[in-house]
C-alpha cells in the first residue's frame, strides 16, 4: 500500500510539473514547422512561468522581505466585545487579521444547552454590518432568534466599551 501512495505522488507531480508544457505564455498551442517535431518552447525564466496574475508579480515575491506594516481591518471594540460575550466557550482558534474567533461547545451560565459559536468581523466600522455571528448547538440548528441576541449583546457590549474609551 506505501508504494501505491508514492506512485500517487510522483504521478501528481508529473501532473503538475506537465501542466502548460505545451501552450504559449498566451495559452495557445504550440505549433512546429513539422507534425513529428516536439513543440519549441521559448527560452524563459523559470519566475516568468509561474505568476498570479497579469501585474507581473510572481509567486518568489511572496518569499521576498519587504518593510510593508499589514494593517488590521478588524473594529477593535467588536473583538473584544465577542471575546466578553462568548467568554463561556473555550476559545478554539483566533485571527485578528481576519477577524475570526471560533469557539468550541460550552453552555452559558444559567442554561442547559451547549452552543458553540464562529464570529467573523468583516470590516473595521462599528456598525451591525460589520458582524457576523454564527451559533451551532449538538442539539442541531440554532433559532435565528438566538443568534440575532447574541448579535445585539455583541453590539452593545462594544460601543459600552468604545463610550468607556472615550472617557479616558
Amino acid at each position: 500500500m506505501h508504494w501505491l501512495t508514492k506512485l500517487g505522488t510522483i504521478s501528481l507531480i508529473t501532473l503538475v510539473a506537465g501542466c502548460g508544457a505545451f501552450s504559449n505564455k498566451d495559452g495557445s498551442p504550440n505549433r512546429s514547422a513539422s507534425n513529428n517535431a516536439p513543440p519549441v518552447r521559448p527560452e524563459r525564466d523559470f519566475q516568468d512561468a509561474v505568476t498570479f496574475d497579469d501585474s507581473g508579480e510572481t509567486i518568489w515575491d511572496a518569499f521576498r522581505s519587504s518593510d510593508i506594516e499589514q494593517t488590521v481591518q478588524v473594529n477593535r471594540y467588536l473583538w473584544a466585545a465577542s471575546l466578553d460575550v462568548l467568554g463561556f466557550l473555550p476559545v478554539q482558534s483566533v485571527d485578528p487579521f481576519t477577524g475570526l474567533i471560533i469557539t468550541g461547545f460550552g453552555t452559558p451560565p444559567g442554561g442547559g444547552r451547549s452552543y458553540r459559536a464562529t464570529v467573523h468581523i468583516k470590516d473595521p466600522a462599528l456598525d451591525a454590518r460589520s458582524l457576523n455571528v454564527a451559533l451551532h448547538s449538538k442539539g442541531g440548528a440554532v433559532s435565528a432568534a438566538t443568534t440575532r441576541a447574541v448579535e445585539d449583546a455583541i453590539l452593545s457590549r462594544a460601543r459600552q466599551l468604545r463610550i468607556a474609551d472615550k472617557n479616558l
